[in-house]
């Protein structure tokens, strides 16, 4: 296949604009799959629309389009009807939308459909072409939808790929071959393939993250014993200002016993928001470095790393544990002085973000290698970070409740335990979803908060003007916009921003204040997902909650309900089945195995907005059989004597797949 750059249209802008999406290659770009379809075939009526329906539907235009304006926003209404009956459509922020409808036009449209205060609307649908089933992919600024097709068209057309599924098993299972799947996966002929094509692209993912695993983890090496003795961890956790629970100290005492063994330990240690990991984790660091070794904490954000480092100095340092830490915004003179203690061995615990398995780092005696918030990471940055040592002790920790089969598949290599125990004093968080409509009380209800001396979060999942033509979803509130109103809605209250994009000590200013209550809301993006831990904050405003995966919206919960007051979490969406699950428990792998069953694996950990789902594949499947089988099919292969060639060209090829496409196996 042609390189990129020989595509016509696609100038060094376009080119850079991909690449930061991490299509680098042709075939980047046929394996970033869409992120969804417009059906065109078979258009229903207005009528036909019900809540929470996306759909393509036709009529006639009925009466001329009205443009509208209030509040700072802008949108156009129109009335399109058959002789079935007629629904109301509004575009918002698309003024030019009055020009291009008019009176008693026939048109075809694609949109969803939501129940508002005065009845039914679809709100941004697209005008479309019947008859066809068109691909829709994620966004990507400065890159247009069609001229994303045409490419995918073209390198189709020249496609000369491998197959990295083992004939045995594609026969076995009567799957289609991979350029066809590629094919159908991004111009589907009609629905029935399209399935297939999912279920064979799903299945090689799931295959090659399997071997992956198996071949990045390799088989467990002989590593020297730790000396951890057992009234090392009674003295630890009774250095704390509050008892431990009984899962704390069951979970510390089973990575004891793992440490003290001739072969390297690999726990995931796996918990819902708030059980108490990173105190287990504080525990083990503090029993490697007693024992003589030296360990290292991996965090994915700034802010979740420099969170871990204040809390170390406090919990470890009392116990006359050197802490440190290293970042990759820091400035030259700071990283070398970093460097230069952690070689030395002068910090016997080191705290960072993937700027710990840099080339230039390297360690006194690594003995032991946590990784928080795993499910950011991939195995290749895992194991990168275990290669400083020899043989390092490895805990991995996810706060995102993972159903069992599919953290098998993910974390095979690893042994689990469950911190299943919250500390006592948690108040569980009362979760309701509010629709437009009733923003002006929940306004209220955060000055009523505020005026008892409560703080109040709002996460929305764009910092800025961001999107892109064709995006699936209907605009949403972005950070800077929602400061800005609710600023002059909520005045007087002191309104914060934080977001990824600062620097970090504008960041860092900004969460202290929060903290200490000089401002009573904060509006943010999911960088307060994990690590931040203000217990006066009682409310939690998501805005575009269904842009979230259902582990995402749980984690963000997560962060209020950690005091003794009452605590709420508002979800700005209209209702559906799956929101509706947050509002009936606060169980975590009850919420996961619900996202799972919904959305499918590949969206099971975020959203299209934040990250690519590792598995691009898999964004296309919710058939939770499918991890069930191909789980089976790979522990097959591996064991069946007669197709150990094809087993070892399976691992060869996972491993060559896993280096180019680093993005897919996790974020360098």
């Amino acid at each position: 296949m042609r390189p990129l750059s020989e595509i016509r249209g696609f100038g060094p802008v376009r080119l850079q604009a991909l690449s930061r999406r991490g299509i680098n290659t042709a075939m980047d770009l046929l394996e970033k799959l869409p992120a969804g379809y417009r059906d065109t075939t078979h258009p229903i009526s207005p009528a036909q629309m019900t809540e929470g329906m996306q759909a393509c539907f036709e009529g006639y235009l009925a009466g001329k389009p009205t443009l509208h304006r209030a509040r700072g926003m802008q949108w156009v209404s129109a009335t399109v009807a058959d002789e079935c009956g007629r629904i109301r459509c509004m575009w918002f922020n698309q003024p030019w939308m009055k020009d291009r409808l008019f009176d008693a036009q026939h048109v075809t449209l694609w949109g969803t459909c939501v129940r508002k205060k005065t009845g039914l609307f679809v709100i941004n649908p697209t005008m479309e072409e019947p008859g066809k089933i068109t691909p829709v992919y994620t966004a990507i600024p400065g890159v247009g939808q069609k001229p994303l097709r045409d490419a995918v068209r073209l390198l189709l057309d020249e496609y000369d790929g491998e197959d990295a599924m083992p004939t045995s098993i594609a026969e076995r299972y009567g799957l289609m071959d991979r350029r066809q799947a590629l094919a159908q996966a991004h111009f589907p002929t009609d629905l029935e393939t399209l399935s297939k094509a999912k279920e064979r692209l799903a299945f090689e993912e799931l295959l090659m993250f399997q071997a992956a695993v198996a071949g990045a983890a390799g088989e467990r090496r002989a590593s020297a014993p730790l000396d951890v003795q057992d009234a090392w961890i009674d003295a630890f956790f009774e250095s704390l200002p509050f008892a431990p629970t009984d899962a704390q100290r069951r979970v510390a005492a089973e990575v004891a016993d793992d440490m003290r063994k001739s072969r390297a330990m690999a726990r995931m240690v796996q918990g819902d928001v708030g059980c108490g990991k990173t105190m287990i984790a504080f525990c083990a660091l503090y029993l490697c470095a007693r024992a003589g070794g030296q360990g290292a904490l991996m965090a994915p954000t700034e802010i979740l790393a420099e969170q871990h480092m204040k809390s170390a100095v406090e919990t470890l340092g009392r116990l006359g544990i050197t802490c440190g830490l290293l970042m990759g915004n820091m400035t030259q003179a700071e990283r070398r002085r970093a460097r230069e203690a952690i070689v030395s061995g002068e910090w016997q615990v080191v705290i960072g973000t993937h700027a710990l398995v840099s080339a230039e780092v390297a360690f006194s005696n690594l003995r032991l290698v946590i990784t928080d918030e795993q499910h950011r990471f991939g195995v290749r940055q895992r194991t990168l970070l275990e290669g400083k040592g020899d043989a390092p002790h490895v805990m991995v920790m996810s706060a995102t409740p993972i159903p069992r089969t599919l953290s098998l598949v993910l974390y095979g290599d690893l042994d689990l335990s469950v911190v299943d125990e919250l500390p006592p004093g948690r108040t569980p968080v009362r979760t309701r979803i509010v629709p437009e409509e009733k923003r002006q009380g929940l306004y209220e209800f955060i000055r009523a908060e505020a005026a008892g001396g409560r703080q109040a979060y709002v996460v929305c999942p764009i910092v800025g003007e961001e999107g892109g033509e064709d995006a699936l979803d209907a605009p949403v509130r972005s950070a800077s916009q929602e400061q800005l109103e609710l600023s002059r809605e909520l005045a007087p209250l002191r309104v914060g921003l934080v977001h990824g994009r600062m620097k970090r000590q504008d960041r860092e200013d900004t969460l202290s204040k929060f903290y200490a209550g000089e401002m009573d809301v904060l509006v943010a993006t999911t960088v307060i997902e994990v690590g931040v831990n203000v217990p006066n904050a009682t409310v939690m405003v998501i805005e575009g909650a269904e842009r979230f995966g259902l582990a995402q919206l749980h984690q963000l919960r997560g962060r209020v309900g950690r005091g003794a007051q009452e605590s709420w979490c508002f979800l700005m969406a209209e209702p559906n089945e799956r929101l509706r699950t947050l509002t009936a428990t606060n169980d975590g792998f009850l919420v996961a195995q619900k996202d799972l069953e919904l959305r499918g694996a590949g969206e099971f950990f975020g959203t299209r907005q934040h990250g690519e789902p590792r598995m691009p594949a898999l964004m296309l499947t919710t058939d939770t059989r499918l991890l069930h089988t191909a789980r089976e099919a790979f522990l097959d292969l591996s064991r069946d004597e007669a197709r150990q060639d094809e087993y070892r060209l399976l691992l060869r090829t996972a491993q060559k797949h896993f280096d180019k496409n680093k993005h897919i196996f996790g974020r360098n």
